[in-house]
């Protein structure tokens, strides 16, 4: 549904090129919800702007419903772009229009009879739990209410595509969850593709299917959610599954280990104790669940002296991923 591939922005400052976009690709399935996750500056809104061609890329392609907007031009660029949904971080409604006025404005734009535009407007507005704020202006409504006007308003065209920037980073913890399953909720039931551009772990956590880590224009960290997280060396893991601080105690060697599906629901470490006849130490711990696979996630201290490299055997065969963290000291 949306593929990218090769994409590079270059913007010239005076006699300084400024690599925004470098060689970036990516696929994001139909149905799909996918994550682009970074710092400020790596590049998250310049893609944006690529991929709805608001912003020229310097190479590359867009693919959007297997309409390449990279090669598209004039008429046919509006008609592409209008398959496609934004949700910006502040809405961008307009003061002086009321709820349904809002959204009513990409199908004033291409000149819907005034008739399908109320049917529309009104079905749209309930979809998004707004029924009964039609007439009201965005002053009267709350931070979450105005997204989801926002939202009713990206949906207006019917798209295929929603693209979602930073749409919950300046919303209340509460409010936030609420729109991030309005989200899941609309890309379930409207069969949408869903790229939500973002430098909050927890709404990757919380919908997407699959991540990308975007640094400094480049995708460094790719893959199903499930997978990424599973990956103990990497660093969206860490964040994905992250460990509070702790101190050691003592001189023995300290393990991070990362079990999930069927062996994060068995006494996998216990069992290895009782194997080895260790008393380990656990220094810290998290379980949680991501796109429907229970992981956990362990720090732990053996004692001095123990066999730390057939532990390490016996627990990946048992399909826990094993780390070490600190050697034993002497």
């Amino acid at each position: 549904m949306i593929t990218v591939t090769d994409l590079r922005k270059v913007y010239r400052q005076g006699n300084r090129e400024v690599v925004a976009l470098d060689g970036v690709s990516l696929s994001v399935p139909k149905g799909s919800i996918h994550g682009i996750v970074g710092h400020s500056g790596a590049g998250k809104s310049t893609l944006v702007r690529c991929l709805t061609l608001l912003d020229s890329p310097t190479s590359g392609s867009v693919s959007i419903n297997g309409a390449e907007l990279s090669a598209s031009r004039d008429a046919d660029l509006r008609t592409a772009r209008r398959r496609i949904g934004m949700i910006f971080q502040h809405a961008n409604l307009m003061d002086s229009r009321t709820a349904a006025d809002n959204v009513a404005h990409p199908l004033e734009i291409v000149k819907t009879p005034r008739a399908a535009i109320r049917s529309k407007v009104a079905e749209l507005l309930k979809l998004v739990g707004l029924e009964g704020f039609e007439n009201a202006y965005p002053s009267q409504l709350s931070g979450g209410q105005r997204q989801r006007v926002g939202i009713a308003r990206a949906l207006a065209s019917d798209p295929d595509v929603l693209l979602c920037d930073e749409p919950t980073s300046a919303l209340d913890p509460k409010t936030t969850d609420e729109i991030l399953t309005l989200i899941q909720d609309l890309t379930q039931r409207l069969q949408l593709t869903v790229l939500v551009i973002t430098h909050e772990m927890q709404v990757i956590k919380r919908i997407c299917d699959s991540v990308s880590l975007l640094e400094a224009g480049r995708i460094v960290e790719h893959g199903p959610l499930r997978t990424v997280a599973a990956d103990l060396g990497g660093r969206l893991s860490s964040t994905l599954l992250p460990l509070p601080p702790a101190e050691t105690n003592g001189s023995g060697t300290v393990l991070e280990i990362l079990y999930s599906g069927d062996s994060a629901s068995e006494p996998v470490l216990t069992g290895a104790a009782r194997t080895f006849g260790l008393d380990l130490n656990v220094l810290a711990g998290s379980v949680e669940s991501l796109a429907g696979t229970q992981f956990g996630h362990l720090r732990i201290q053996l004692p001095a002296g123990a066999d730390t490299a057939s532990l390490a055997r016996h627990l990946t065969g048992q399909g826990v991923a094993v780390r070490v963290v600190q050697e034993e000291t002497s």
